[in-house]
């Protein structure tokens, strides 16, 4: 194992909160003596199992602790997905089926593998505990906090104040959540800092049941590509964590300067000596485009093969540095004649989101066919036409006969 000295620097790097530090470095000494890992506990709600670089955050962190030589322990909510989480929500959330929990739960583990080292993780389901209690245990969980304290949460507290139903299982989801702590016996719990009250009831249950308290470590919630919002699907600012090498490089370069020391900080494991001699290239002067291409280069790496990341900088340099045509993109089969016809199997392939938003792209002259310009829907398409759609797509057309 490293030295605490080190094991504190990485560990640190760009954490937004410990809680707290004290008992963090004398759970790391006592680690480092009785060379013994730390259990890090991550929980996750199998209700969204589509990961971007901003869900990877926290993961990003737990792999850096991985590689210290402590031990990963993901628990699937399966249970608690039942119920959902309300935290930030201004109405309850429909309860998943259990065919939906465990559907999401194994894309979720398919998902996660591409961060976390799988030798040093566990991957648990806390109906393994959750189910077994009885009510009983569940009164007396229920009388370790007060209805006051579930209220200081702010979405409970503003549905409560907006006349909005709370239901009370609701308020057994951070219960449960911290219930999982003591079933694991964890030392560290890491979530966005949207997690704040749930990992900290972990702490209040540990120490009711006479348990050593848990770390509490939160990080930071990363923007998207926008450079103001969360990172969010819905809002088209996100890196998909499955998407193609090439479109991956291409979303990092679009990221704005002012967000590269954040990225190098959550979306990597670079060390910190090597990110505070970036931030010092940044102060004197170099140009941020040279930065940001090793940003993208170490980001897509993470995700991709040598040979994928070698061809998303070629594709990159081809398309939109020298803007030109690249090799090596992807083929569409059609077999219709006009624009119009194409966009439906545009939209078909999930090539596009929505007719929408392609007409919109269309009408600002986002549409390129063979690098030229086009803004008419009922444009003639040839075998081998080539279309730019926006600034990062490319699709060879073939037209079946």
């Amino acid at each position: 194992m490293k030295s605490l000295e080190e094991q504190l620097k990485i560990i640190k790097k760009g954490v937004d909160l410990i809680v707290n530090e004290e008992d963090l470095k004398l759970k790391l000494e006592k680690s480092i003596k009785n060379n013994k890992p730390l259990i890090i506990k991550l929980g996750l709600d199998p209700s969204a199992p589509d990961i971007h670089l901003g869900h990877a955050v926290v993961l990003r962190k737990i792999k850096q602790m991985q590689d210290l030589g402590h031990k990963a322990v993901i628990v699937i909510g399966d249970f608690t997905g039942k119920i959902g989480d309300p935290t930030g929500k201004a109405k309850g959330r429909k309860a998943l089926t259990e065919e939906e929990v465990l559907k999401n739960a194994e894309t979720y583990k398919t998902q996660i593998f591409k961060v976390l080292d799988k030798n040093k993780t566990e991957v648990k389901f806390n109906s393994t505990w959750l189910s077994k209690l009885n009510f009983d245990d569940v009164l007396k969980l229920a009388a370790t906090t007060t209805v006051a304290r579930m209220l200081e949460r702010d979405d409970f507290q503003k549905r409560y104040k907006n006349n909005v139903p709370i239901g009370i299982h609701e308020f057994f989801y951070p219960l449960m959540q911290a219930y999982d702590s003591i079933a694991l016996e964890a030392d560290i719990e890491l979530g966005g800092t949207d997690q704040t009250f749930n990992i900290l009831m972990g702490r209040t249950l540990q120490k009711a049941r006479g348990q050593e308290q848990q770390i509490a470590m939160f990080m930071p919630i990363l923007e998207g590509l926008d450079g103001k919002e969360k990172m969010s699907k819905s809002l088209g600012n996100y890196i998909g964590v499955n998407e193609a090498a090439n479109i991956m490089f291409k979303k990092v370069m679009e990221i704005p300067d002012g967000l590269i020391i954040k990225y190098f900080e959550l979306a990597t494991d670079e060390h910190p000596d090597n990110i505070d001699k970036i931030k010092e290239r940044l102060k004197n002067g170099e140009n941020p485009r040279n930065i940001k291409l090793e940003l993208a280069n170490i980001i897509t790496s993470l995700y991709h093969s040598e040979e994928e990341v070698k061809e998303a900088i070629e594709f990159y340099n081809i398309a939109f540095t020298k803007k030109e045509i690249p090799d090596n993109i992807p083929e569409l089969n059609f077999n219709g004649s006009i624009l119009k016809e194409l966009s439906e199997d545009l939209l078909k392939e999930k090539i596009i989101p929505s007719k929408k938003e392609f007409n919109r792209l269309l009408e600002q002259g986002g549409i390129q066919l063979n690098s030229e310009k086009i803004k008419d829907i009922n444009t003639i398409i040839k075998d081998k036409d080539v279309i730019k759609i926006g600034k990062k797509k490319f699709i060879k057309v073939v037209k079946i006969i």
